[in-house]
């Protein structure tokens, strides 16, 4: 999704544990998703969160958290004027390679496709 990200795991070495450094500009957002096993820890380190939890929409000051387990659908995104910096952590690591699933896999974990916006920027965009 064009997304500015950076693979903290991969960079440490980290075998069980997933983390990852996400900065959303206005207008982005990640992924509506879940996951089979793994439990998610998001941490907003900078800006104004908005992010989807289930049917819930939060929305979080600098260095709140928030704990998603694994099969709850979860998707950030910025629709405030200023970036936002998260640092998203999870365990157990699960592959993702969305080329490689069926489309049953896709639809379980992508209920809205790997591309959907949120209904707070897709109304934006058409706007």
């Amino acid at each position: 999704m064009g997304v500015l990200n950076t693979d903290l795991a991969r960079q440490l070495g980290a075998r069980e544990l997933g983390a990852r450094l996400w900065r959303l500009a206005p207008g982005q957002a990640s992924t509506r998703h879940r996951h089979r096993r793994t439990e998610e820890l998001y941490v907003l380190l900078e800006g104004t969160g908005r992010m989807r939890v289930g049917s819930e929409v939060l929305t979080l000051a600098p260095l709140s958290a928030v704990v998603v387990s694994p099969r709850t659908v979860r998707q950030l995104f910025n629709d405030t004027d200023s970036d936002q910096l998260w640092l998203v952590v999870g365990a157990p690591t699960e592959p993702a390679n969305t080329p490689e699933m069926s489309p049953e896999e896709l639809a379980d974990l992508y209920p809205d496709g790997p591309r959907a916006l949120p209904p707070e920027l897709d109304s934006e965009q058409g706007a």
